[in-house]
């Protein structure tokens, strides 16, 4: 379901998997795709694999979890400050970021600790073979950081082929002093995945909220994968300030907010035809 909330004009972005954007006096969005926990091999008894898809947040790991080893809901959440998870020190113990997503075996010996584990471990041996980079490089941004930046790639791009494109216009945005004014971090700190952003949800006193705070958030909002990942260590290169989904497969990069302007007209001219046709 469409929503739309008059506000001022202000830039926006848009996520991956939906379109969201604020332009022209409103605020347009549509429901986040979702994307369902495979559990290979079932037979009844427990599972033989699990699979994490791209992006999850750590709260959706935690669960998954918890189902495939069919513990009592929350018992992953609860091992995590016990669980000697091998996570850097600007993590806090927070293992964000670092539940890496993959297809992970499961046995008769594996429980919330060795499988936490198993996705740091993993993580860090994938992270730590390009810790230099060239974003990385030019932005005087650490690993963890990097992580980060690949976390909100994972929640805005609208396809694989984009995203070093999205991470060169958070870099971008990061040299010139302006806030990521991104949906995806105010939506972690909101505790949702869909999107129905107003002008209050804009304004409240977050350290994830991107619009009234400058910089990165304080961790990841998600675990990026391998494609989020380089694209965040190797940026495609570019001016790019702007971008927005003018329709799926179509997303559109600028400098220019003028031009940026235009293009957020053309979108809203597809999506009063498509509402108006539905």
């Amino acid at each position: 379901m469409l929503n739309e909330t008059p506000r001022r004009s202000t830039i926006r972005l848009t996520p991956r998997g939906r379109i969201a954007l604020i332009a022209t006096g409103a605020v347009v969005a549509a429901t986040a795709v979702a994307v369902p926990l495979t559990l290979s091999g079932d037979d009844g008894g427990r599972p033989k694999a699990l699979t994490i898809p791209e992006g999850w947040r750590s709260g959706q790991v935690y669960e998954a979890v918890d189902k495939a080893l069919g513990v009592a809901p929350g018992t992953t959440r609860k091992a995590v400050p016990k669980a000697g998870l091998k996570l850097p020190g600007d993590a806090g113990g927070n293992p964000e970021g670092y539940l890496f997503p993959a297809t992970y075996p499961l046995n008769d010996k594996s429980t919330p600790t060795t499988l936490l584990s198993y996705m740091v471990n993993t993580a860090n041996k994938k992270f730590q073979a390009a810790k230099t980079t060239a974003g990385a490089d030019l932005n005087a941004v650490n690993l963890y950081q990097t992580v980060t930046i690949a976390s909100i790639v994972e929640a805005e791009a609208d396809n694989v082929a984009d995203m070093g494109k999205v991470a060169r216009v958070i870099y971008n945005r990061l040299d010139h002093g302006m806030p990521l004014q991104m949906d995806s971090t105010l939506n972690y700190a909101l505790g949702r995945s869909t999107v129905r952003t107003s002008a209050k949800d804009t304004k409240k006193d977050n350290p994830y909220n991107t619009y009234t705070r400058m910089g990165l958030p304080p961790s990841p909002i998600g675990n990026p994968g391998e494609q989020a990942m380089k694209a965040a260590e190797h940026p495609t290169p570019g001016n790019w300030l702007y971008f927005v989904t003018v329709k799926p497969g179509d997303t559109r990069f600028t400098a220019d907010f003028a031009e940026h302007q235009r293009n957020v007209a053309e979108f809203n001219k597809n999506h009063a035809a498509a509402k108006a046709s539905s």
